[in-house]
C-alpha cells in the first residue's frame, strides 16, 4: 500500500536539509527547503577569490558508511580521492616538529570545489522550485486555516516577511543552537528542547592566504613539503595546501582552522585581531614568512562537535516535528547525511 503523500518543510540547506530532503522527494512526498543563507551546502562550502578556490568550511569527508558510497558512486568523477601527505606537527617549548600520521583511510573532495556536492543534490529542488534561500525561518506554529498542520513565519532580504502554510511536518536541519531557540520562542517541544541543551559544539575561525608568487617558473611552492598537518599549536588545530587537491588551481593557497578553544576564547574579536594572531601562528608552524597577497577570515558559529546527541535525530510522530544535523553523531559531512537521511526514513515509514 502507497503511502501518503505529505507536504514538508526542510529548515536547512547543508547536507542533513539536504539529505533528508532529497530522500523525502524521492519517496513521493512535497517538500520545501528554507534556508537562510545565499547558497547551499552549510559548512560544505568554498570561497572563490582572484587567485582561486578555498574549501573554507569541511576540509574533505571520509566514507565509511555503504549508504553514502552508494549515494557518491551515483555521480562518479564528483569526489575524488586527496592524497593529503598528512602529518602531525608537534611544537613543544616552541620547537616544530614534524609526524607522518599513520595511513588511514582516504581523504575525499568534491571537484572542482567542497560546495559540489551540495549544489548537485540542491538542482533538483531548484528545479522543482521548493528551495527558498535567503528565507529565515523566526517562528513555527499552527496553521491559522488548519490547526492540524504547521505554518512557518519567516523573514527574506530587505527584512521581507512570508509565511508558509499547511505543512504536515517541520523538519529543522539547522545548527542544535538555533534549532533550540526556534523551539523555545515558538513555544513547541520542551522534551527536544532538553536534549538540544545537552550538545555543545565549538566555533571555528578560519584563515584563508594565497602567496601567487609560488607559481612563478622554478618555484613549486613554499615552506613545507606536506600538504596537511593535524597541529597541537595553541591557536591552529589543521591546516591544510589547498592547491594540492584534485581539480585546483596551481596557485600556493593554505587553509588554516582555529583550535575549538582559541576560537572560543577569541569568537567576538574583530578579523583583523584574529587574521594576524593567526597569520603568526600559520608562520611559526609552516616557516612562511612571506607576505601573502591575499587574506580572509571566516567565522563558523557552530562548526565541531564536542558532545553530540548521541543518536542520528529526534522524531515525534504525534507532532510531526524533527531534528536532525552532524551534531547528533559528530561533526564529519558523512554524519551530516547519515542523520538526514535516517530522519527521512523514519518520517517517510510514518
Amino acid at each position: 500500500m502507497a503511502k501518503q503523500q505529505r507536504n514538508i518543510a526542510v529548515i536547512g540547506a547543508g547536507i542533513a536539509g539536504l539529505a533528508c530532503a532529497r530522500t523525502l522527494t524521492q519517496a513521493g512526498h512535497r517538500v520545501t527547503v528554507l534556508d537562510k543563507g545565499s547558497t547551499p551546502g552549510g559548512r560544505m562550502a568554498s570561497r572563490d577569490t582572484p587567485f582561486g578556490s578555498f574549501d573554507h568550511g569541511a576540509q574533505y569527508f571520509t566514507v565509511r558508511d555503504a549508504r553514502f558510497e552508494k549515494t557518491l558512486a551515483l555521480t562518479p568523477g564528483l569526489a575524488k580521492r586527496w592524497s593529503a601527505n598528512a602529518v602531525r606537527v608537534l611544537d613543544p617549548h616552541g620547537r616544530v616538529a614534524e609526524a607522518a600520521l599513520p595511513s588511514g583511510e582516504p581523504h575525499w573532495v568534491c571537484v572542482p570545489t567542497m560546495d559540489a556536492l551540495p549544489r548537485h543534490w540542491a538542482a533538483p529542488l531548484v528545479d522543482a522550485g521548493s528551495l527558498d534561500m535567503q528565507t529565515r525561518v523566526t517562528r513555527i506554529e499552527r496553521d491559522a486555516l488548519d490547526p492540524k498542520r504547521w505554518q512557518l513565519q519567516t523573514s527574506g532580504p530587505q527584512d521581507s516577511v512570508h509565511v508558509y502554510s499547511g505543512f504536515d511536518t517541520v523538519l529543522l536541519a539547522i545548527p542544535h543552537a538555533q534549532a533550540e531557540a526556534l523551539l523555545r520562542l515558538s513555544a513547541l517541544a520542551p522534551q527536544m528542547q532538553e536534549k538540544l541543551a545537552k550538545v555543545e559544539v565549538a566555533p571555528c575561525w578560519t584563515l584563508m592566504l594565497a602567496f601567487p608568487q609560488a607559481v612563478q617558473p622554478n618555484l613549486t611552492h613554499l615552506g613545507p613539503q606536506w600538504n596537511a598537518a593535524l597541529s597541537t599549536h595553541h591557536r591552529i588545530a589543521w591546516l591544510a595546501r589547498e592547491s594540492s587537491k584534485p581539480g585546483r588551481s596551481p596557485v600556493e593557497r593554505w587553509t588554516v582552522q582555529a583550535s575549538a578553544a582559541w576560537s572560543q576564547e577569541h569568537l567576538q574579536d574583530d578579523e583583523p585581531r584574529v587574521t594576524a594572531k593567526l597569520q603568526k601562528a600559520f608562520a611559526e608552524v609552516t616557516g612562511i614568512h612571506a607576505e601573502p597577497s591575499f587574506t580572509q577570515v571566516h567565522r563558523w558559529r557552530w562548526a565541531k562537535t564536542l558532545t553530540p546527541l548521541g543518536r542520528s535525530h529526534l522524531w515525534d510522530g504525534k507532532t510531526g516535528l524533527g531534528l536532525c544535523g552532524d551534531w547528533c553523531l559528530g561533526h564529519r559531512a558523512e554524519d551530516a547525511f547519515i542523520s538526514g537521511l535516517e530522519l527521512a526514513l523514519k518520517v517517510h515509514a510514518g
